[in-house]
C-alpha cells in the first residue's frame, strides 16, 4: 500500500558489555585515551608555541595536534559504536584492530616530516583502508570493492612517490619542511612535475572526478568503516596540499588550476548526488562534492579553510553515516511524494535567500576580515556562504514546517552556522604554520564563480533533468565497478 511503512522486529540489541571480545574494549578504551591526550598536545601547543621536532623525522606543529584531535575523536566515536554494530561478527577482533591501526597510522602521517616517512605511511593507511572495505571476506563484492580501492591508493602512493622525489633531488632537502623552506627557489619541469603529481595523489584520495570510482564502489564496507573514510580518509588529500602549500603557491597558474579542479568536482558531485537512489550513494556523491570545494579552498590560497571545511564537513558526514538506518524511509513511492531533485525555488524564497546570504557574507568578513577587498578572499567568502547557505536550505527543506515558517528558519539556521564556520576558521588559522595566500582575482576567476551559480541554479531549478543524455551519462559515471555490486540478499550474509 502507498505511503505504507514497515516496523518489522528482529530481536532485541546486543549487551555490548557483555558480548564485546576484550580486544575491542581494550583498543576502544585506548583510543579514548588517545584523544584526552590529543587534547592535552594542543592546549600544550597553544600555550607553548611549536613545532616540536626529533631529529629530521617527526615535525609536531599546530595542523599535526590539530588533526590528532579530530582524528582520535572520529575514531573513538567508530570504536563505540562497533562494538554493536559488529557485535557477534566472525570479524569483530579484526575489524577493530584494522580501524585502530588506521588511527595510528593516520596519527603518524600528520607529524611526519621525513619525506621517505611520509610516504610509507601514506601508503599504510591506503592499504589499511582498502582492508576496512573488504572487512567480509565471504564477500565477493567487498573483496572486488577493496581490490577497486587497493588500485587506487597504490596509483596515490606511486604518483606521491614521484612528487618527493622530484623535490628531493631539486632541493636536496630530506623533510617536507624543509622542502616547504627552499620552496621559493623552486621552479621550472621539476617543479610542475611535482605540483602535478601532488595535485593528482589528493585528487585520488579525496575521491575527487575522475578519480571517484573507488569512493562509490566501497558501499560494501562496513557503515563505521564508511563514516571513517568519508569523515577522515578522504580528507588526506586537503592535508596534503596544506603540508606542501609552499610549493603549490610558488605560481598562481597551478593555484587556479586547483579552484578549476576543485570547481569541476563540486559541480559534478552534485549531479552525481541527483541521479543516486540509495541513501549511501547520495552521501557518497555529496563527499565528491564537498572535497572539490575544500580544494577550491586550498586554490585560493586559503590552506586554512580547507582545513575548516574538512573538520566541519567530517563531523556531519560521520553523523550523516552512523545515522543513516534513520533515513531509510520503507515506503513506496506515490504522486505526494516529494521530487528530490530540481525543486524549483520560489520568488520569495530566492529573495530571502539573496538577502539572508548577503548578511551572512556581512558577518564573515567581519568576523574573519575576508572578502572586504577585491581579491581570492572575495571569492572564498563567496563560496563559503554559498555552500553554508545551501546546507541550511536542505535541512530547512527536509522539515515539516509549512512554507511560510521555512523563511524564517532559513537565516535563523544559516546564520549561527556561517558565524560558527568563521569562528573556527579563525582558530584553525592561527594554529596552522601555513600563511594565507591571497592572489588577485582575474578573469578566469570570474569566469569559475559564474560558471559555477549558473550550473548550480540549473540543477537547483532541474534544468538538467530535461535532458536524457545528461541524465544517462550521470547515471553511467556514477555507477560502482560491477564486480561490486550487490543484487540479492544472500549476498549480504557473511555466515
Amino acid at each position: 500500500m502507498s505511503g505504507r511503512t514497515s516496523r518489522t522486529t528482529v530481536g532485541s540489541l546486543p549487551d555490548t558489555t557483555a558480548d564485546t571480545p576484550l580486544v575491542a574494549v581494550a583498543l576502544t578504551w585506548l583510543v579514548w585515551s588517545l584523544f584526552a591526550a590529543s587534547i592535552a598536545a594542543l592546549l600544550a601547543h597553544v600555550r607553548l608555541g611549536g613545532p616540536w621536532e626529533f631529529a629530521g623525522v617527526v615535525a609536531v606543529d599546530g595542523l599535526t595536534v590539530l588533526m590528532w584531535v579530530v582524528v582520535t575523536f572520529f575514531s573513538g566515536i567508530v570504536h563505540s559504536y562497533s562494538r554493536r554494530y559488529m557485535a557477534g561478527s566472525a570479524h569483530e577482533t579484526t575489524f577493530f584492530a584494522t580501524v585502530f591501526a588506521f588511527t595510528l597510522v593516520v596519527l603518524g602521517l600528520v607529524a611526519a616530516d621525513h619525506v621517505a616517512l611520509f610516504v610509507v605511511l601514506w601508503l599504510a593507511m591506503g592499504l589499511l583502508m582498502a582492508e576496512l572495505v573488504g572487512t567480509v571476506d565471504g564477500w565477493p563484492q567487498a573483496q572486488a570493492a577493496a581490490s577497486v580501492a587497493r588500485r587506487y591508493f597504490l596509483a596515490s602512493t606511486a604518483l606521491l612517490g614521484v612528487a618527493l622525489a622530484t623535490l628531493w633531488s631539486t632541493t636536496g632537502a630530506t623533510t617536507v619542511s624543509g622542502i616547504g623552506a627552499v620552496a621559493d627557489s623552486l621552479g621550472g619541469l621539476p617543479w610542475l612535475v611535482a605540483v602535478g603529481a601532488l595535485v593528482l595523489a589528493a585528487m585520488i584520495q579525496s575521491a575527487l572526478v575522475p578519480f571517484h570510482g573507488w569512493l562509490l564502489s566501497s558501499m560494501t564496507a562496513p557503515t563505521p568503516a564508511s563514516a571513517l573514510m568519508h569523515a577522515g580518509f578522504v580528507n588526506a588529500g586537503g592535508i596534503l596540499l596544506t603540508r606542501f602549500a609552499p610549493v603549490l603557491s610558488v605560481d598562481a597558474t597551478a593555484m587556479l588550476a586547483v579552484v578549476a579542479v576543485g570547481g569541476a568536482s563540486a559541480i559534478a558531485g552534485k549531479l552525481l548526488k541527483s541521479v543516486q537512489t540509495d541513501v549511501k550513494g547520495k552521501l557518497g556523491s555529496s563527499t565528491v562534492g564537498q572535497m572539490g570545494f575544500m580544494l577550491m579552498q586550498a586554490g585560493l590560497g586559503f590552506f586554512g579553510a580547507a582545513i575548516t571545511h574538512l573538520v566541519l564537513h567530517g563531523f556531519y558526514k560521520a553523523y550523516q553515516f552512523l545515522s543513516v538506518g534513520e533515513q531509510v524511509e520503507r515506503t513506496t513511492p506515490s504522486d505526494r511524494t516529494e521530487h528530490t531533485i530540481g525543486r524549483v525555488t520560489t520568488v520569495p524564497g530566492a529573495v530571502v535567500a539573496a538577502l539572508t546570504g548577503l548578511a551572512g557574507g556581512a558577518v564573515f568578513a567581519a568576523l574573519t576580515g575576508k572578502g572586504t577587498a577585491v581579491d581570492s578572499g572575495l571569492l572564498l567568502t563567496f563560496f563559503v556562504v554559498f555552500t553554508t547557505l545551501h546546507a541550511a536550505r536542505s535541512a530547512v527543506a527536509h522539515t515539516s514546517l509549512p512554507t511560510t515558517a521555512r523563511y524564517a528558519a532559513v537565516p535563523l539556521v544559516f546564520l549561527p552556522a556561517i558565524t560558527v564556520y568563521a569562528v573556527v576558521y579563525e582558530a584553525i588559522s592561527g594554529l596552522l604554520a601555513v600563511g594565507t595566500v591571497t592572489t588577485d582575482l582575474t578573469v578566469i576567476h570570474g569566469v569559475i564563480a559564474v560558471g559555477f551559480v549558473a550550473i548550480y541554479l540549473g540543477i537547483e531549478t532541474g534544468v538538467h533533468e530535461r535532458s536524457r543524455r545528461l541524465y544517462v551519462a550521470l547515471l553511467n559515471a556514477s555507477q560502482p565497478s560491477s564486480d561490486t555490486l550487490l543484487t540479492t540478499t544472500e549476498d549480504y550474509n557473511e555466515y
